[in-house]
């Protein structure tokens, strides 16, 4: 009896606890393993629930087989279910998040259930991007609150414009981060960057006039037993020299007059046209010229009292920067610097130090001429732009002369000096940039294409450098009459040397 009534009470204790006891197999009876097996088993998981995406305030409607009598929802924060029918619910997201909702009948197996993954609604923002920046560019969900672009786009611009888009509507403003911590992430790629090659001419002709007229006078004058000598040179002060040594004197024996009477007219002409070629997005810088040293500061060894000079270098000659954004088809806008320049020896610096010995040292270091130009514009490819031009013109006249006599009707003209000079200046920097792509070797021409030097008889008895070059050595594909372009060039052509 005692037995029995154990027996039963242990029964009853394991079927509490979930365990059932089976006469009819004792082998599963004595694998505890299959037991379990054969009686504990998930009624409801993920492994079998569909993925539902839903956005924050959206509702999805689902409609099940069979009756609903019970209803599981894992997290109501996130996203709530509400039955309407016995087959009809309800699922609000509520929340950023994930979580899960099962479905049970009246004998409490699952109907089915669902993953829920409530994410931003991002339907708004993927028809105003469509709108702008065409179908290339993806918006999709990262992690909790951040937002990931992807896709394709033509160019660098159209990318950042998709973001500055997504910045705008998501309240990201200028910065990547809300103080809610959203972020978004621009992985948009730029299929083929577009390469910009930019052609600068730099056209200046400058004219100078100079005239000088005066009479240098100089003598002796005897007043009874005093001597009186008198002079009159011409500082020519609006040049600031005589142009030159000649002039006529003549001599009475004690009155000797030079006349000096010069003219100067010259002509300056600069040309510049520096070609440069840059991937969209990206700088480059070219400069062909040189460098000349500049005396720094002095720095002395109390010691051995030796002093050294220390140099720097400033550069010259024609330098071009720029760096283009291609903004779409036939658009490229441009951040140009080009710059002219050219040593001169008007303003030039002449230093003179000590070297010992009684001797001095004369250093010169000459003045810097330059023509400079920095801009941002926009311009269609192939297109020209006059991006800077310069009209100047510069008159100085002085006259210096003897106070009284120089006013003289005729004769004022033996006591004073005309200088005038008269500068006039044209300048202008036109820029033309081109979308360019690669292209074969061969289809290209280099300034020594067919360059040979002059044989030694050609040399000596007819003068010439070096033979005219261009017709021969030009690697291409042959063209016939039916291929040639109209207008083509068929006579010589290259640099030829005189």
């Amino acid at each position: 009896m005692k037995t029995t009534t154990f027996t039963a009470l242990a029964a009853m204790s394991l079927m509490a606890l979930g365990f059932g006891l089976s006469t009819t197999n004792p082998a599963s009876a004595a694998d505890p393993a299959a037991m379990r097996d054969s009686v504990i088993h998930v009624s409801a998981s993920d492994v079998t629930s569909r993925f539902v995406p839903l956005g924050i305030g959206k509702s999805v409607v689902i409609d099940l087989p069979r009756d609903i009598k019970d209803v599981l929802v894992a997290d109501p924060k996130i996203a709530n279910a509400v039955v309407r029918s016995s087959r009809r619910a309800y699922i609000i997201g509520a929340a950023v998040g994930q979580t899960n909702v099962f479905f049970f009948d009246a004998n409490g197996e699952q109907i089915t259930g669902l993953d829920i993954a409530v994410k931003r609604d991002l339907n708004g923002l993927r028809a105003v991007l469509k709108q702008t920046v065409g179908d290339g560019v993806r918006v999709e969900t990262l992690g909790s609150d951040g937002v990931i672009l992807t896709g394709t786009v033509s160019s660098a611009a159209e990318a950042q414009q998709a973001y500055d888009i997504a910045a705008r509507l998501l309240d990201v403003g200028t910065a990547v981060t809300t103080p809610q911590g959203s972020k978004i992430v621009n992985a948009i790629t730029v299929a083929g960057r577009d390469q910009v090659m930019l052609k600068v001419t730099v056209a200046e002709v400058q004219r100078d006039v100079i005239k000088q007229l005066g009479v240098d006078i100089s003598g002796n004058l005897a007043v009874n037993s005093a001597t009186l000598q008198y002079g009159v040179i011409n500082p020519f002060s609006a040049f600031g020299s005589a142009l030159g040594q000649s002039a006529a004197t003549a001599s009475n024996g004690s009155i000797s007059a030079t006349l000096r009477a010069m003219e100067r007219a010259g002509v300056v002409r600069t040309l510049a046209e520096p070609t440069l070629t840059a991937i969209s997005g990206e700088s480059a810088y070219f400069l062909a010229g040189g460098e000349f040293p500049i005396p720094g500061n002095f720095s002395c060894d109390p010691q051995t009292r030796v002093c050294q000079t220390s140099v720097q270098f400033k550069k010259f000659g024609v330098g071009l920067n720029f760096t283009p954004v291609v903004l779409s088809e036939g658009r490229i806008s441009l951040k140009v610097m080009s710059e002219v320049s050219e040593l001169s020896t008007e303003n030039a610096l002449t230093l003179t130090q000590s070297v010992g010995g009684g001797q001095n040292q004369t250093l010169t270091i000459p003045s810097v001429r330059t023509r400079r130009a920095e801009t941002t514009l926009e311009i269609p490819s192939g297109g020209s732009m006059a991006m800077a031009g310069l009209i100047q013109e510069q008159t100085r006249q002085a006259i210096n002369g003897v106070p009284g006599l120089m006013n003289l009707p005729i004769l004022g003209a033996l006591f004073k000096s005309r200088d005038y000079i008269n500068r006039q200046t044209e300048l202008m920097v036109l820029v033309t940039p081109y979308v360019v792509r690669a292209v074969a070797q061969k289809d290209l021409s280099r300034p020594d294409d067919g360059f040979a030097d002059s044989s030694d008889p050609s040399a000596v008895l007819l003068g010439r450098l070096n033979r005219i070059y261009g017709t021969t050595g030009r690697s291409g594909p042959a063209r016939t009459a039916a291929t040639k372009p109209a207008g083509q060039y068929h006579g010589r052509y290259g640099f030829i040397l005189d």
